[in-house]
């Protein structure tokens, strides 16, 4: 997406929004399509994006675009969601692209990869940088077209019954964790388990797991999870910025007119703001419920961190001698990350460590 178009259909979508619609908009006709989204109702930060989205494409469109939301598992399987786009099922998702490693790896670099970019690194790669290009070129192949639709901010490393102390801790480990992740855990010994989270919380109170990650203090108190592992580890070095996306089956969204088309982008754009700030103001006081709770706060080790960042590297090399998909978007994320994180070390991170050390 170049900056140029994106502000010129932000512009009118701020046009719309004020009900000074043109003429030709009001004519057009109407449009009713279904979201599958792979996250349930009670989340309302996470699944609350895909309703940020469709009552902004309402409102612009003066009622005649209308999208219908269902959660994970009204209409679908939480990750079936990208067959249901790719078939025409659905005309539409909203997901977190690394849910679908198991197709092709390169679908993870779309969200997050353990120690990738930041969420403000992620979305200047997408709108700056060749992200958006990229990706929507990999995703060309399962007949989808996405928008950004969200990102968390960076997480927490999730719920353990016993607190990580060692490398050895993790042997055996059976954890909850979504993407790709779970490849690099099991190189460090553990067993991954992918659940959706509307499913996580019984399976740690029965014992079927023995930890689990999800996002951060808001969703995870509302989950429930510090009642059955008080162990909250971070941080989660294999989410430094997931991105969320808007997937959009291709036939659907050519048929759409240009107007419609652009209050898809805006809608999407003000959906991706409004997920993080969201996040970012509400899991202060979270965090701080939970430990009043006796929810224990544990550091992830050096060490374990240490070893986790070596099998990820590892991971990606092999990768790109295997998958194509993968060498293409990754050599190109790979650049941008180098350069992202030496102007970070200048600036964000010289002053977040002066400002978290501070008296305030």
């Amino acid at each position: 997406m170049q900056r140029r178009s994106f502000i010129n259909h932000a512009g009118l979508a701020g046009v719309l929004a004020a009900g000074a619609a043109p003429a030709i908009v009001h004519a057009q006709t109407t449009v009713r399509w279904r979201l599958a989204s792979s996250f349930p109702k009670s989340l309302d930060t996470i699944f609350g994006a895909a309703d940020v989205f469709t009552k902004k494409i309402a409102e612009m469109s003066g009622g005649k675009f209308q999208i219908s939301v269902h959660a994970g598992g009204e209409l679908m399987p939480a990750f079936g969601v990208v067959d249901g786009v790719q078939n025409g099922t659905v005309e539409m998702a909203h997901t977190a692209p690394y849910y679908f490693v198991g197709k092709d790896e390169t679908f993870a670099i779309g969200c997050a990869i353990p120690f990738g970019l930041n969420s403000r690194q992620m979305t200047a790669w997408m709108y700056e940088g060749n992200g958006l290009k990229l990706m929507r070129e990999f995703y060309a192949k399962y007949n989808i077209i996405s928008f950004p639709g969200g990102n968390t901010g960076a997480q927490m490393g999730g719920w353990f019954r016993k607190p990580i102390k060692s490398i050895d801790d993790m042997k055996g480990l059976k954890m909850r964790i979504g993407g790709f992740a779970g490849k690099v855990i099991e190189r460090l010994g553990a067993v991954p388990q992918n659940l959706p989270g509307g499913e996580i919380y019984q399976a740690l109170e029965k014992g079927t797991i023995d930890a689990a990650e999800w996002v951060g203090p808001y969703d995870d108190q509302k989950l429930g999870f510090h009642k059955v592992a008080p162990h909250y580890h971070f941080p989660g070095w294999w989410e430094g910025g997931p991105q969320l996306d808007f997937f959009i089956n291709q036939k659907a969204y050519d048929s759409l007119n240009a107007e419609y088309k652009a209050m898809i982008e805006a809608a999407a754009s003000q959906a991706h703001v409004e997920m993080q700030a969201r996040y970012d103001a509400r899991n202060p006081l979270a965090l701080k419920q939970l430990v009043a709770a006796k929810t224990q706060l544990v550091q992830f080790p050096k060490t374990v961190m240490d070893a986790a960042f070596k099998a990820s590297m590892d991971i990606y090399s092999e990768l790109n001698e295997k998958n194509p998909n993968w060498r293409k978007v990754y050599a190109d994320y790979a650049k941008f990350r180098g350069d992202q994180n030496l102007w970070f070390r200048f600036t964000e991170a010289t002053f977040d460590r002066y400002m978290q050390a501070a008296k305030l």
